[in-house]
């Protein structure tokens, strides 16, 4: 969302799915699925020998590492993951880490195949973890860029159905439709900067500055264990469980969509509250995904989710609403931005700005400080292709895990290269693609990108959080005010965010995929190939599956829609913003935004003074945010799913946190692939012969009047 937990308003990828923080320091605590992660060094004190236990395993080359098979599982789970981040994407917004799905099942293939090769006496090379652990990067990396490619959020931001829902700056300049081919171009222009530009510093990160990268970490620690004896047995039976609730959340997805062939029609529109409930956005869908996902996630964020849809849809928009005609003519549109839609986008705005700006402060004074410290504790700068030889009392893990992570060296030289080559064809390309994005704008970005993908780097080594999307928000105010409104400054905005995002993500992810390459003695090598051909697979993979969605559903993106994409919506409105200023909000929309910025710094600030005890009762202003223009539809199934865990849990905890996570990804895969077929039918003209709609008596009575008049 991923390694990084994510979604394209930042609210996952700022508050990790799988992992929960210490508020006061960024330690990463025990996680839900029942890894627990801290330092290095003392887990080691705490437990067996890791490499020990693998002492009689050969650990192949870097070119042993990277095998035809691995990349065709990668190819295969990339495509399922993508429809899945897609979907995601597409409809809330909030994408929980995949990191566990991809690692099981990146295991469960390649054994298979491998066990029927042995069989039969074919096999040559077996399976270990270095491969899975190439399998599992390359996978991440592809259905990454699902995310950092902005299909739900900048890039659809460009396009005229996300302009028509604004009245300002929606001229032909400040619109770009979808089309395949610029959209593979700009995602191969932008998507392998950052991979290069934090290439020198996995030495000083991993070794020297013992970052933990708790992501990474407990992937590392997943696959170690899928290679013993015990831990395969473990995820034998953790697949079986997935493929069980896979074909479940398939098998459900198919059955619903029987019952959908109009608008507002079938189980998503079900009034599980009453239909009063059902016009603020009060119900269960009966989404098998997002009951996943709220498996996943921590409660804390399901709660803040509740929160936030009671005190907006609940509380906050009938009040205003009751004030049409007074704050706003009554005789608006329900989407105009100049009526109670501009309070629920630009209030949401507010806080995701508010939120975004304390976590960026909060994560760069870590990062500062942290480096400081670390400098201050050795006379010069470690370089990257020196030893360690400063500290010879380290355990014979970190020994070996060293030695092997030292041993395939990336020329610093063609790091350097790399990053200059790609940004001089990046400014040559760019204003090709987007005329309104000068080649001088995107010097400025790619000048300050290394400084910033290492803050990024770095701060997500010390608490799990990436700040991609807060960088490309930042890239939207700075390079639109720039460019200006007479000019293109909305597209020139939401271009340079897509920029800024691309490097920064990809340099956060790569050193994850350093540190989980360490710990499962993968070449350096291999994972840098390895996330380069993943990235390479999602620059075609997610544009065409995007392709897919836009052919496939006409009403892409419309509120109220299947697939409303709401953060396209709200990247659109931040850039125009950042162009216009604050003329065209409703009356009193301000104060109200001055009011809820100011309110979720000071919620962040009170969940970091009162200490992890207490945090954890204190909701998130980031994802009370996200319902305050989707509505509490999908709340309600998150809620669901957590409900169901924290029973599971009572019940039998062991069970619960060994199969937990299987079970939801099977929940989130199955529903998830089933919108492949529902867009090949779409296209094909095939619709749903069932209409299932629910109507009040009255209106009953009026239609069975008209039927049979």
């Amino acid at each position: 969302m991923e390694r990084k937990g994510k979604e394209d308003g930042d609210y996952i990828s700022d508050t990790p799915a799988e992992v929960e923080t210490d508020d006061n320091n960024g330690i990463p605590r025990k996680r839900r699925n029942g890894v627990t992660d801290g330092d290095d060094d003392d887990d080691e004190m705490m437990m067996p020998s890791i490499e020990k236990a693998f002492g009689n395993v050969i650990v192949p080359t870097w070119q042993q590492q990277l095998t035809v098979r691995a990349f065709a599982v990668s190819l295969i789970l990339g495509i399922l993951f993508s429809f899945i981040v897609m979907k995601l994407n597409l409809t809330t917004g909030i994408i929980p880490s995949l990191n566990v799905s991809a690692g099981l099942l990146g295991f469960f293939f390649v054994k298979s195949w491998t066990k029927v090769l042995e069989k039969s006496g074919m096999l040559r090379q077996p399976f270990t973890r270095q491969e899975n652990t190439v399998i599992q990067t390359c996978v991440v990396a592809t259905s990454g860029i699902a995310f950092s490619g902005g299909f739900g959020s900048y890039l659809f931001g460009m396009s005229e159905v996300i302009a028509k829902q604004s009245t300002e700056e929606n001229s032909a300049q400040n619109i770009k439709n979808p089309s395949l081919g610029w959209m593979i171009g700009f995602l191969f222009v932008v998507s392998f900067l950052g991979l290069f530009s934090v290439v020198p510093l996995r030495k000083i990160m991993v070794i020297d500055f013992k970052l933990i990268y708790p992501s990474g970490t407990a992937t590392a620690h997943l696959i170690n264990s899928f290679h013993t004896p015990q831990g395969a047995k473990l995820a034998k039976k953790q697949v079986k469980a997935l493929g069980k609730f896979f074909s479940f959340s398939f098998l459900w997805g198919f059955f619903q969509w029987f019952f959908t062939s109009g608008d507002g029609c079938g189980f998503i529109n079900f009034p599980t509250f009453g239909l009063k409930a059902l016009e603020n956005r009060f119900y269960f869908d009966f989404s098998a995904t997002y009951v996943g996902v709220g498996m996943i996630c921590p409660y804390i964020i399901n709660i803040s989710l509740l929160i936030g849809g009671i005190l907006s849809w609940g509380i906050m928009w009938p009040l205003i609403e009751n004030r049409k005609g007074d704050w706003y003519p009554a005789e608006l549109s329900p989407n105009s931005l100049h009526g109670i839609q501009g309070y629920r986008i630009f209030i949401a705005i507010a806080m995701i700005l508010g939120d975004g700006l304390y976590n960026f402060v909060k994560v760069l004074n870590r990062t500062v400080l942290g480096l400081l410290h670390q400098l201050r504790s050795r006379d010069v700068l470690p370089v990257a292709d020196q030893p360690d030889a400063a500290n010879k009392s380290i355990s014979y893990d970190d020994q070996r895990r060293t030695e092997l992570f030292l041993k395939d060296q990336i020329p610093t030289w063609l790091a350097v290269l790399g990053y200059i080559s790609i940004a001089v064809v990046s400014m040559i390309t760019l204003p090709y693609i987007f005329h309104q994005l000068k080649w001088y704008y995107v010097l400025v970005i790619y000048i300050f990108a290394p400084v910033l993908a290492f803050c990024n780097a770095y701060g997500c080594g010390l608490t799990d959080w990436s700040l991609a999307s807060t960088y490309g928000k930042l890239a939207i105010f700075t390079i639109g005010a720039w460019a200006g409104a007479s000019h293109g400054g909305v597209l020139a905005g939401l271009a340079a965010c897509g920029v800024m995002m691309n490097i920064v993500s990809t340099a956060s992810d790569l050193m994850q995929d350093f540190k989980t390459g360490y710990m499962t003695l993968a070449s350096p090598r291999s994972m840098f190939v390895s996330q380069v051909i993943g990235t390479a697979m999602g620059c075609i993979i997610s544009p065409c599956v995007f392709w897919l969605f836009v052919k496939a559903f006409d009403d892409l993106g419309i509120p109220g829609s299947e697939y409303p994409a709401p953060y396209a919506l709200v990247y659109r409105n931040m850039a125009i913003l950042g162009v216009e200023g604050f003329s065209s909000l409703p009356k009193n929309c301000l104060k109200l935004c001055y009011g809820f910025f100011a309110a979720a710094i000071f919620i962040n600030a009170i969940r970091d003074s009162v200490g992890k005890k207490w945090s954890r009762f204190i909701p998130l202003p980031m994802a009370m945010a996200i319902p305050f223009y989707l509505g509490s539809y999908f709340v309600i199934d998150m809620c669901l799913g957590s409900l169901i865990l924290f029973v599971w849990e009572k019940v039998n905890k062991p069970k619960a946190e060994a199969f937990g996570p299987a079970v939801a990804s099977g929940l989130i895969c199955g529903d998830g692939i089933w919108t492949l077929p529902s867009s090949i039918l779409a296209l094909a003209g095939v619709k749903p012969p069932i209409c299932m709609k629910f109507l009040s008596a009255k209106d009953n009575i009026r239609v069975d009047k008209i039927l049979k008049g």
